[in-house]
């Protein structure tokens, strides 16, 4: 056989020769090299004849149903070489055999069969051998790729046609996933950037080289169009590499998960070792020892007795000091004893009215016997005391003073009804001239000074209070209502606001006079609260009212000593509170360091905010009519509005101050802004980071007396925002990173049907769980 040469002008080939497979089957094999790169090469014949180039030893074959030759059909091979079959079949022999090894292709070609495009060939992976299965269409992919690598041997006979051995000796299995590991992705993608140039160069030739429309540029258009397959080829090849390398890395991070979720079991599993050895050693150090025991009951039976003995001592001793101070009195007047101020106090004390002379007996002995910082004292004028009880002088008839008085009576315009009723106001109003100070020093220096008053006419008491500090406190803004005499003992028992008068019979008197209410001059006057009456010995039933009511020792001498202790209970804990104001304005937590248990060692979300509101303002809001329905805020409580924020998250939170703080804890109503507005009414974890602070406080007072229970509710505010921001799922639509990484480590992210999140902290192991 002879070479011809190709249209395009390019290098020769050899001839190729034809031989039979079978009846319907044709192999051209090529007497030379092979293709340069290894590419397969494919195409049609007469009347549906089919062909395609083998790669890497040069064997062009194919399927003739017709049963005949291809006779002068020409082959090219890119522009490069190019050639023309001349062959006719030679024999009927059926070769190769039926079932041919599986020879995958070269690691640079690329699989161009219409099998391949239907149905994904059957990759053999080194650690097996060729699958087995039914033929079809890739059985004749597997001829294939047997003919190739039976052209790869280029074993020649005498005349010319290539022998090829029908059992290969040695058999390669070929894996496109080990390739991957074997080429580098960077090249493959300057490989990709490369075959694109080069097939938009292509295309931009054809599409001029049809422009001209000339007949001769047939064969050039037919070179590029191959050569444009190359290349689909090659794309389609890097797009296989591409898919599995997607998927090996997608079962990297699988396996990566697979062994972080392991971990976290066993992580999980120690910490509930770890608490299930310290409940043991709890137990342990809990348990009371046989021999202690039996000390602690003898120690008590000794001490019991010593008591016994001292309380008879003491009851004895009462009627002996009696008797010594009766006998002693010509001695004290002979040495003249200091109990000259007492004596000037008692003698005072003689002008009390009723109310004020109980409260000054009862403070003293309590003073005297309980509480030496307790400082009682009489003050105001004694000369107009004694004048209110002096009786009238007779009136002397004398013609010179009536005639005075005539003339007096004549210049002397009449008074006006609005003139007559402010003087019976103010006359009904009165107050005895004398007062009773009460003096309650603290431990750290700091003065509750009370001043109780007596209303002559109208049988009741008030007070007026004023703080007076060992140093001087930090102006804090929020802050102005805490000391404010006007709040300050408001609600010292509860609902007493002492802006009513306690005494029923007194309304009847006010009407007499105009007078609406007695708390338009509380400001003057001083507050009547109830307890104050009975310190002074007044009770006030509301079935009969009594115009006059005396004064009783035992019922004030059964409140002094409560009523004391939370007098400076309440001072103690606003000024507590006044401190802590200056640092949350400035947006500083104080957290106590025997507090610090209760709470992470590290909290993202911070508080902002801290401004004091008007009851009218708090009202207002949506998020605080619960409260407000259930009774929990009245206009007598104070009212302030924090803010916690982290990132784009801002955590409102109305705050109701009880007088009695904290005896009686705040109450806060949530509001979260993000991602829309979120509250009790339409998320049910807002719901649970109330109750947080709201019903479980009593984990939060940290020492007694507790005055630390606010800050450390706004703490552990900012501790469950973190968690309950940690924990929401992230948006897939967002892209980038999540807003808020878990820090925070809890068992469970979400439980039951409401979806809770983890709110209460385990100290110390560190944890976050479910309540």
């Amino acid at each position: 056989m002879r070479g011809h040469p190709g249209s395009s002008g390019g290098e020769r080939i050899p001839d190729l020769r034809v031989r039979s497979h079978n009846p319907v089957c044709w192999s051209l094999v090529a007497q030379g090299q092979g293709s340069p790169r290894g590419i397969e090469r494919s195409g049609s014949g007469p009347k549906g004849a089919q062909w395609q180039w083998g790669g890497p030893g040069g064997l062009w074959w194919g399927r003739d149903p017709g049963r005949r030759g291809w006779k002068g059909w020409e082959v090219r091979d890119g522009g490069r070489r190019s050639g023309h079959c001349l062959g006719e079949p030679q024999s009927r022999q059926v070769w190769p055999p039926r079932t041919p090894p599986v020879l995958p292709p070269q690691p640079c070609s690329a699989m161009s069969s219409e099998s391949s495009k239907k149905r994904k060939p059957k990759v053999i992976r080194t650690d097996g051998g060729p699958a087995e299965g039914k033929r079809g269409k890739g059985d004749t992919d597997q001829e294939t790729q047997t003919l190739l690598w039976r052209a790869s041997t280029k074993l020649e006979d005498p005349s010319g046609i290539c022998m090829v051995p029908s059992n290969p000796p040695d058999v390669r299995y070929y894996s496109e996933e080990s390739e991957v590991d074997l080429r580098d992705p960077i090249k493959d993608y300057e490989l990709y950037r490369e075959t694109c140039q080069e097939l938009q160069r292509l295309m931009a030739e054809i599409q001029e080289l049809k422009s001209r429309g000339i007949k001769e540029n047939a064969s050039e258009i037919d070179e590029r169009r191959v050569q444009s397959c190359v290349h689909f080829m090659t794309l389609k090849k890097l797009n296989r590499l591409a898919h599995i390398r997607l998927k090996k890395g997608r079962d990297q991070t699988h396996e990566a998960k697979q062994k972080v979720d392991a971990y976290h079991l066993q992580l999980q599993n120690l910490l509930y070792e770890v608490m299930h050895l310290q409940k043991e050693i709890t137990k342990c150090l809990e348990f009371k020892l046989a021999e202690k025991y039996k000390e602690c009951l003898t120690s008590k039976e000794k001490i019991l007795k010593e008591i016994e003995v001292k309380k008879e001592y003491l009851s004895s001793l009462q009627p002996r000091l009696n008797s010594i101070m009766q006998a002693s009195l010509p001695v004290q007047e002979y040495l003249f004893m200091p109990f000259d101020q007492a004596h000037k106090q008692y003698e005072t004390a003689r002008h009390l009215p009723p109310p004020l002379y109980v409260l000054f007996v009862q403070a003293s002995a309590y003073g005297q016997a309980c509480d030496k910082k307790l400082v009682v004292a009489i003050e105001g004028s004694v000369e107009e005391a004694k004048a209110l009880y002096k009786p009238p002088e007779d009136s002397q008839d004398d013609e010179s003073d009536s005639d005075a008085e005539e003339e007096q009576t004549t210049k002397r315009r009449r008074p006006t009804l609005g003139v007559q009723l402010d003087d019976k106001r103010k006359e009904m109003l009165k107050r005895h001239p004398l007062s009773v100070t009460l003096d309650l020093k603290c431990k750290d220096e700091n003065m509750l000074h009370l001043t109780f008053h007596y209303l002559m006419n109208l049988n009741v008491m008030t007070v007026k209070a004023k703080v007076t500090t060992a140093v001087e406190m930090t102006t804090a803004i929020s802050a102005g209502d805490l000391l404010s005499p006007d709040s300050l003992l408001n609600c010292l028992y509860p609902g007493d606001h002492g802006r009513k008068t306690p005494n029923p019979a007194n309304q009847f008197q006010f009407d007499k006079v105009g007078i609406l209410t007695l708390s338009d001059y509380v400001a003057e006057l001083g507050h009547p609260y109830v307890w104050v009456q009975k310190l002074g010995g007044l009770h006030f039933p509301k079935d009969q009212p009594q115009h006059t009511v005396a004064a009783d020792n035992s019922l004030s001498a059964s409140h002094m000593e409560l009523t004391v202790k939370l007098l400076r209970s309440r001072l103690q804990s606003r000024l507590a509170l006044h401190k802590q104001f200056a640092s949350l304005e400035h947006g500083v937590v104080p957290v106590s360091s025997e507090c610090q248990q209760l709470f992470p060692t590290k909290i993202v979300s911070r508080l902002v905010k801290w401004t004091a509101i008007p009851y009218e303002d708090y009202a207002e809001l949506p998020y605080t009519k619960d409260v407000i329905e259930a009774g929990l805020a009245e206009d007598t409580h104070l009212y302030y509005m924090a803010l916690i924020e982290r990132g784009t998250a801002k955590l409102q939170a109305a705050v109701v101050l009880n007088p009695g703080y904290s005896t009686l804890p705040p109450v806060f109503s949530l509001c979260l802004n993000w991602k829309g507005e979120r509250n009790s009414s339409n998320d049910d974890n807002i719901r649970a980071m109330e109750s947080e602070v709201n019903v479980h406080y009593k984990e939060l007072w940290g020492p007694k007396p507790g005055y630390q229970l606010l800050t450390n509710q706004l703490q552990r505010l900012c501790m469950v925002l973190d968690v309950y921001l940690e924990t929401e799922p992230h948006d897939p639509s967002v892209e980038g990173p999540k807003e808020f990484p878990q820090e925070k480590m809890c068992l469970r992210l979400v439980r039951g049907p409401l979806r809770l999140k983890p709110f209460k902290f385990n100290y110390p192991q560190g944890f976050f769980s479910h309540r």
